[in-house]
């Protein structure tokens, strides 16, 4: 059975090192003076102890107190070192810079009992030494006892030695100096921050009161604590730059996705083994296969339509860039615009390639639809692609009107079948599109057998209007006798052309759903006029028309044959030929 006496006593107390030397020494004293009694006691009697005795007590009393002056010693460094090992664990574990730097100069203030406590750190980019955290016994420094020698601080970061002075008033070295003078700064220790033999800063501590405060042992410690220290401020100094840079790196890539989402052309980037590493949205849209199905695949394998051009292309794009045109026939017809450009490292060798899609698709639909569609316009009316279209809502000008009609083709059609009819007709037609187009008319619409084209509209200005009007009528007859170098004789048609010059209203016309570009007023009505009144083969031209281009042409002045009571109309003109002059061939211009 277990004594409860045993289990209910305390648990020794350690005794301290320093409180058992103490106590040893009390035992010597007690000794002395017990041996001194005894020694008064022995007189009595007239004896006497040897003097030795109490002499070798004395002399142990002495090395007991010199081995508890050591064992204080011994332990205020132990304590130092445990604070600096827990210390340095500590400033090591963080990487913030602020609390690595905070950490180091409450320990340094700690470790040395300092006044104030300075850490000054070498500006990465400017090389300049700046003060970074200050403190002082309890609390952070006011900018009235911000007090330090410069002198010190910049000897210690320009040779990376640690600078230790008792009583630097007296010390020669700084008693001239006028911030130690002036603010009698007695201890002052400093010591280099150091990674990889430079010096990155400096810690600074020193005191107003005390000389002599930091000895040997102070500057070795504070010099092991700041090679430990320079580390963690490095580290935490390439982290925080580190932190800044991959912050700045999210950035852009941030903005670059959203570039690269936002771009409308297709954006495809291969490795060298052609598998698709980067895919955005518009790519997604124009090849119909989502990012998700294409990412880490071979292009191959997301585009099996691509046809050999398009794979030869591929090859020769990892060495220069290439471009053309591709047409998909399946799954559904496709026309894409294709750039590829070779991806280039840092060395300048390909590693991949780039790919810029652009889908035309619709492009080429309405381009096709709008070519067939011209078939059926004046060609002309193509120039109103890169025309204000505002200009077309209606505008007076003066204007020269061609206006010709084949004669003798009523008669002629009625003894042909209506698909060789309209053969013989459409080859008229076309011939006299061809002239006015020649001289850069517009056609303004077909009737019947009959052609009208204008001359200096919104479409077309021109300044020689009337010439070229009656160039195209001549031009006209040009082709009609070539025509008839081969057709049969029943075919042979001849037209009658009027040429006019004046002021017409041209513009859209029509409902919203269909608008034609036109001219109307009496330049339309005077043409016709004209035209009516010319036989077979024949060109006349109006007063207005003859004004201007008799110097280059001859002409017979003929009363209208059917003016249709129009008292203004009283003269006309049939065009003979080209006036020939010096030099000129018989021909007439074209």
């Amino acid at each position: 059975m277990v004594d409860e006496t045993a289990q209910q006593s305390p648990a020794p107390v350690q005794v301290s090192a320093h409180e058992q030397m103490r106590q040893l020494g009390q035992q010597v004293n007690d000794m002395i003076e017990l041996l001194r009694a005894q020694q008064e006691m022995l007189r009595q009697y007239g004896t006497n102890l040897p003097s030795t005795s109490i002499d070798a007590l004395r002399r142990a009393r002495a090395r007991v107190e010199a081995l508890n002056t050591q064992v204080i010693s011994l332990h205020g460094e132990l304590h130092q070192l445990r604070g600096l090992a827990e210390t340095t664990a500590l400033i090591n574990s963080s990487l913030d810079t602020s609390d690595v730097l905070n950490q180091v100069i409450d320990k340094v203030v700690q470790l040395t009992g300092a006044e104030r406590g300075y850490v000054v750190l070498r500006n990465e980019d400017t090389g300049v030494l700046e003060f970074r955290v200050v403190r002082g016994l309890d609390q952070p420094l006011s900018e009235d006892e911000f007090i330090i020698s410069n002198t010190i601080v910049e000897r210690v970061a320009s040779t990376g030695e640690p600078v230790l002075t008792h009583n630097a008033l007296s010390d020669p070295l700084y008693q001239s100096q006028q911030s130690i003078v002036g603010f009698a700064l007695r201890s002052i220790l400093a010591v280099p921050l150091m990674v990889s033999g430079a010096v990155i800063g400096v810690v600074y501590c020193d005191n107003r009161i005390r000389a002599g405060l930091f000895k040997d042992h102070e500057m070795k410690l504070l010099n092991a604590f700041a090679n430990q220290a320079a580390v963690a401020i490095q580290n935490a100094r390439l982290f925080t730059s580190l932190r800044a840079r991959l912050a700045e790196i999210s950035d852009i890539r941030t903005l670059m996705d959203n570039v690269f989402t936002s771009i409308i052309s297709g954006i495809i980037t291969l490795d060298s083994d052609n598998v698709v590493t980067a895919y955005n949205a518009a790519a997604e849209a124009i090849t119909g296969v989502p990012a998700a199905n294409a990412l880490g695949r071979r292009l191959p394998e997301v585009l099996p339509h691509l046809n050999d051009e398009f794979k030869q292309a591929l090859f020769q794009a990892r060495e220069a860039p290439v471009e053309l045109d591709v047409v998909l026939e399946a799954p559904v017809w496709r026309y894409w615009h294709v750039k590829l450009n070779p991806l280039l490292n840092a060395a300048g060798h390909s590693e991949g390639v780039a790919i810029v899609l652009d889908d035309l698709t619709s492009d080429k639909q309405h381009e096709a639809q709008l070519n067939a569609a011209m078939r059926y316009m004046p060609v002309a009316l193509e120039s109103m692609r890169a025309i204000d279209i505002t200009t077309l809502a209606g505008q007076e000008r003066e204007i020269s009107v061609v206006c010709a009609d084949v004669r003798g083709f009523s008669s002629f059609s009625e003894g042909v079948e209506p698909e060789a009819c309209m053969q013989v007709i459409n080859q008229y037609l076309s011939r006299a599109s061809d002239s006015i187009e020649l001289f850069e008319g517009v056609v303004d619409k077909y009737m019947g057998d009959a052609v009208t084209g204008l001359f200096n509209t919104q479409l077309n200005p021109q300044r020689d209007h009337a010439l070229r009007a009656v160039r195209a009528a001549v031009a006209m007859t040009y082709d009609v006798a070539e025509l008839h170098s081969y057709m049969p004789g029943m075919q042979k048609l001849f037209y009658g052309i009027g040429v006019h010059t004046g002021r017409a209203v041209l513009g859209s016309v029509g409902s919203e759903e269909r608008r034609e570009f036109s001219a109307l007023g009496d330049a339309m009505d005077l043409s016709k006029l004209l035209q009516e009144n010319a036989l077979r083969g024949e060109i006349m031209v109006s007063q207005a028309t003859y004004e201007q281009v008799n110097d280059r042409f001859e002409f017979q002045a003929l009363t209208p044959r059917n003016p249709k009571g129009r008292a203004d109309f009283a003269v006309m003109y049939r065009l003979l030929g080209m006036k020939k002059r010096t030099g000129d061939s018989p021909r007439l211009e074209r």
